[in-house]
């Protein structure tokens, strides 16, 4: 397993310098090997646990400092952190100011049944469990378990399958989101979210594999050049796993801001907190052998040995600070889509982000698309237009309503 390589490496194996990350969860970082840095070495850093503290790190303090920053006056550290809610007093018509709660505005994604379904039988509207501190850290510390878990996962996959075919799979990630959404929280979505789904998810793999990515050299993510035969399956079922565990971060992320009044930027924080010391737990414990886990060698700590190569390999300073920094701007708006749009809206932007790049560059640059490619796109744009359209008949249906209320309150 290779992420980040000090030697000279074959140029068929120069796939991406991307120092970026990939939510997960929506968060799952996914690093390949590129040029080397100093050019004299061939050592390679495998730490992904130190890699996703250092993120984690800066994230939940970039994520504080934007709650101190917006905090209002007069405000508790706890208000600030969404531990304790305070309701505004009502108004004088007995109606409460800004009453609309994270679970309606998150509710984008999910179909009138649901809120139906949700509101009464499946989860009763506690007030001592909607805003008690303890049920929300539980859901934070899930949602940190399950980021620490899955992405060694999506790590060692790279090391089995090509960088193209992760990217293929990751490009069906709309499909597990709305699956853990169905069978963890018992969600239900309108018809046409599925229909949505599909055609997003088949257009994006369409557009991937036509474009050659899906035809190229089957694993270069081997350190040693060497497959066994079950390489490719045992690829397959890591970033299966990876995917599944996404899913199941993005459907409780939902359910956080269904059930509690919290903002993204609050969630960001203690999700970040917890992951940080979840991975600096496994880090520090000299763990044996536990393959994705924990691959160092049995007995010795991941931390000390990512702080050695740190010490013997200064030059990869910049590129960690950069991965670190890159992953914790982009945070602050993925939770705030995440807060007022939901996991699916999220998760269907980070997937058509490159088509649209692909598309952006057709005009700038000239580039060309094969004729498989322009298949995909048009199916992606029929997706989102469906869904488009679909949004725009119920907010016309709702101005219907709205006015005709109103002239039922003039002609009293």
């Amino acid at each position: 397993m290779s992420f980040i390589s000090y030697g000279p490496s074959p140029k068929n194996d120069v796939r991406s310098t991307k120092l970026g990350f990939c939510l997960t969860f929506t968060l799952t970082t996914v690093s390949v090997p590129f040029k080397s840095i100093d050019g004299t070495t061939s050592d390679k850093f495998k730490s992904p646990l130190f890699m996703g503290t250092c993120q984690s790190a800066l994230s939940s303090l970039s994520a504080l400092i934007y709650i101190l920053i917006r905090r209002k006056p007069g405000e508790s550290l706890a208000q600030s952190l969404g531990l304790v809610h305070v309701e505004p007093p009502p108004t004088s018509n007995g109606s409460v100011p800004n009453g609309k709660s994270n679970g309606t505005t998150n509710g984008s994604a999910k179909s009138p049944a649901h809120q139906k379904h949700h509101g009464s039988k499946h989860h009763p509207a506690d007030p001592t469990i909607r805003y008690s501190p303890l049920p929300l850290l539980t859901r934070y510390f899930q949602c940190a378990l399950l980021i620490t878990s899955a992405a060694p996962f999506g790590f060692a996959a790279l090391s089995y399958i090509s960088y193209p075919a992760m990217v293929l799979g990751k490009s069906c990630k709309l499909v597990p989101v709305m699956l853990m959404n169905v069978l963890l929280y018992r969600r239900r979505f309108a018809r046409y979210k599925y229909v949505v789904v599909g055609m997003v998810t088949v257009g994006i793999t369409c557009f991937m594999w036509m474009g050659g990515e899906g035809g190229k050299k089957k694993s270069h993510g081997s350190t040693n050049g060497t497959q066994t035969p079950y390489a490719n399956l045992i690829g397959i079922t890591y970033l299966l796993i990876n995917l599944a565990l996404d899913g199941a971060v993005n459907s409780t992320q939902d359910e956080i801001f269904a059930r509690h009044k919290v903002t993204g930027q609050q969630m960001m924080f203690f999700i970040n907190v917890l992951c940080t010391l979840l991975s600096t737990l496994l880090s520090v414990l000299p763990l044996p052998y536990i393959p994705v886990i924990h691959p160092s060698a049995g007995g010795t700590s991941e931390l000390k040995n990512a702080l050695a190569f740190v010490r013997s390999h200064p030059g990869i300073v910049g590129p960690l600070a950069q991965f670190a920094f890159t992953g914790a701007l982009g945070q602050l708006f993925i939770f705030e889509t995440l807060q007022h749009f939901g996991s699916l809206t999220l998760v269907t932007i980070t997937l058509t982000r490159k088509l649209f790049t692909m598309l952006l560059s057709v005009i700038v640059y000239n580039h060309k698309l094969t004729p498989g490619q322009w298949l995909g796109a048009a199916i992606v744009f029929a997706g989102i237009s469906v869904e488009a359209w679909v949004k725009r008949k119920d907010i016309h249906a709702k101005r219907v309503i709205q006015e005709k209320e109103k002239a039922k309150i003039k002609s009293l």
